[in-house]
């Protein structure tokens, strides 16, 4: 790998011109939360209408450019296109001597460190990792959002100072991950994240076929502070029928899901499982109870002595 000299960095002017290759729901936010720290957005490129229309309405008056023009007019570039197209972008403009050297070229990817910037490092760039741990819906509001979120950020030593930095300007916390760890960082902010947004989308439709008239009033505050205890206490903020080892309501459950939802069923007995193996390593599922309760969630027949505990029917009915 190149080594990134620190006299390009120092002899950098303070405020920077901004471009941004990709303009999804995360670039444009990330533009203007620099452009509020006094940077200056320059160029924009995206492809779809929709990404079109995103940038017009977070960075107005910037002008929208192919990537490599985005380069030609840019100090700072963020490369904030899907994880998997990042590195052939990458090769793609090293290749076609879009990169300037001591040009800070800054990806948003969760998965990727500063590795993948390789291609560009050896053309002069100063490759940067900053991934903001939030999620984006491609409106002004997002600019708000990040104001005290926490930032993985990867780079060369050399380079610690100036990503820091710019997280700091755009309202963040920078967390520095080590290039070997961004995988299992990345996993992590997904299980945590997007699948909470799968949960909590069939549990709305689940209270909706119950009869439930505002599932999203009466979850608010269920989930609210669940997830408070959660961040507070960990496991032991674990409550419910599967932490008490209340084998006949889990199978009750499942058959009812069986019923009115089948295609949450295993997306539920998964849950299930791995939440009484946790109760069980931290103390709160009693062993005796465990038994019965594994032996529903391993069987996932919703039946318990042949019932599922709602009026004696069979489990898979």
């Amino acid at each position: 790998m190149s080594t990134v000299h620190q006299q390009d960095i120092e002899d950098r002017p303070a405020r920077l011109t901004v471009g941004v290759v990709g303009a999804g729901r995360v670039g444009p936010a990330l533009a203007a939360s620099l452009q509020l720290a006094g940077h200056r957005p320059v160029a924009v490129s995206g492809v779809s209408d929709a990404s079109r229309r995103r940038a017009e309405t977070m960075l107005p008056d910037v002008p929208l450019v192919p990537p490599a023009e985005v380069l030609r007019r840019s100090d700072l570039v963020l490369l904030t296109v899907p994880d998997d197209a990042l590195p052939g972008l990458v090769s793609g403009l090293a290749e076609t001597g879009a990169v300037r050297p001591g040009q800070l070229l800054v990806h948003t990817s969760g998965r990727y460190g500063a590795r993948v910037l390789d291609p560009a490092l050896r053309a002069g760039a100063l490759p940067l990792a900053l991934h903001p741990a939030m999620t984006f819906t491609g409106t002004p509001v997002d600019v708000q959002r990040l104001a005290g979120c926490s930032f993985g950020v990867t780079a060369p030593e050399e380079l610690r100072l100036a990503a820091e930095a710019l997280v700091i300007e755009m309202g963040g916390e920078p967390e520095w991950i080590s290039e070997e760890n961004r995988p299992l960082y990345h996993a992590a902010l997904a299980l945590g994240a997007n699948h909470l947004v799968t949960l909590v989308a069939q549990s709305l439709e689940l209270l909706r076929t119950a009869g439930v008239g505002a599932p999203d009033r009466m979850l608010g505050p269920l989930l609210g502070a669940a997830l408070d205890n959660a961040l507070r206490s960990g496991d032991a903020a674990l409550t419910g029928p599967v932490a008490r080892g209340d084998a006949g309501t889990v199978a009750a459950h499942v058959g009812e899901l069986r019923k009115h939802a089948p295609q949450a069923v295993a997306g539920y007995l998964a849950m299930a499982r791995a939440t009484a193996d946790r109760a069980l390593a931290h103390g709160l599922l009693k062993p005796e109870l465990a038994e019965d309760l594994l032996g529903v969630l391993a069987d996932g027949s919703g039946a318990t002595d042949g019932t599922n505990g709602t009026n004696g029917t069979e489990g898979n009915a």
